[in-house]
């Protein structure tokens, strides 16, 4: 006979705690409802959460947890590395948690009631400051506060994009608008290509010859995984064929 381990019962009510909320809503959701799922009783169910708001706050933990392990080892970096591994990290994370991101965003006026939006609050203005960097002005501080948006929101709302494609599309488009501000140097993004373009009067018309890391790692991983065409990695990235094809170190022409 097989003893059941004696957090079983607790994980077992927040896996359906999660599948409810995600499917009804939070403030829709009963404790009975939960409790008839699993077939407990009620006061089974306050017996491990003694009220409503403590499974939201359980359900939350690993996603806030993370980032702020996130900020603590971006903020210990030198300030363009630590954008490129905030930014980077921060849509990781957000991937990683998707069904209590979401969950988050279907309830977040009952949210913004409780403690954990309190604590929400404090990652995001941290975040903000480490994308800004040091004596950042207003067009950056409203930037750094677009970027982090630009690496949340999508994933709520584009739910049946594959997450290798996902990622693609939402660090492209932060190394896009932080382009626009010296993103490239401090480091989204940043190649030789694009600080030449970047240059008074050297403009370049069209897509990008030219890859950060960060697209050629995406790209690496997408053809590994024979999930999509090199028409398919090209158009998530935002680049032509060819570039693809020479960063994977094969051949085209542009």
């Amino acid at each position: 006979m097989t003893v059941e381990a004696p957090d079983d019962t607790r994980t077992r009510i927040l896996r359906v705690a999660l599948d409810l909320f995600s499917q009804h809503g939070y403030q829709r959701t009963s404790l009975r409802q939960i409790a008839e799922r699993l077939r407990l009783t009620k006061a089974a169910i306050l017996y491990h959460f003694p009220a409503k708001e403590d499974l939201l706050t359980a359900l939350t933990e690993p996603l806030l947890a993370d980032l702020e392990t996130l900020l603590d080892r971006t903020a210990a970096l030198p300030p363009p590395q630590a954008r490129e591994a905030l930014l980077a990290g921060w849509v990781d994370t957000m991937l990683t948690h998707r069904r209590s991101l979401g969950m988050l965003f279907h309830d977040i006026a009952m949210v913004s009631r409780g403690r954990t939006y309190h604590r929400l609050m404090q990652i995001a203005m941290r975040a903000n400051e480490i994308v800004a960097g040091p004596d950042a002005g207003r067009r950056e501080r409203v930037r750094a506060v677009q970027a982090i948006a630009m690496c949340s929101d999508p994933i709520v709302f584009f739910v049946d994009v594959p997450e290798e494609t996902l990622r693609a599309d939402m660090l492209d488009g932060v190394r896009r608008l932080l382009d626009d501000t010296g993103g490239a140097e401090a480091g989204v993004g940043a190649d030789p290509a694009a600080d030449a373009a970047r240059a008074p009067g050297r403009r370049r018309p069209g897509r990008p010859r030219s890859m950060g890391p960060e697209q050629v790692r995406t790209a690496h991983r997408l053809h590994a995984a024979g999930t999509h065409s090199v028409d398919d990695i090209a158009a998530a990235l935002g680049v032509s064929r060819a570039t693809v094809y020479r960063h994977l170190g094969g051949s085209g022409a542009e």
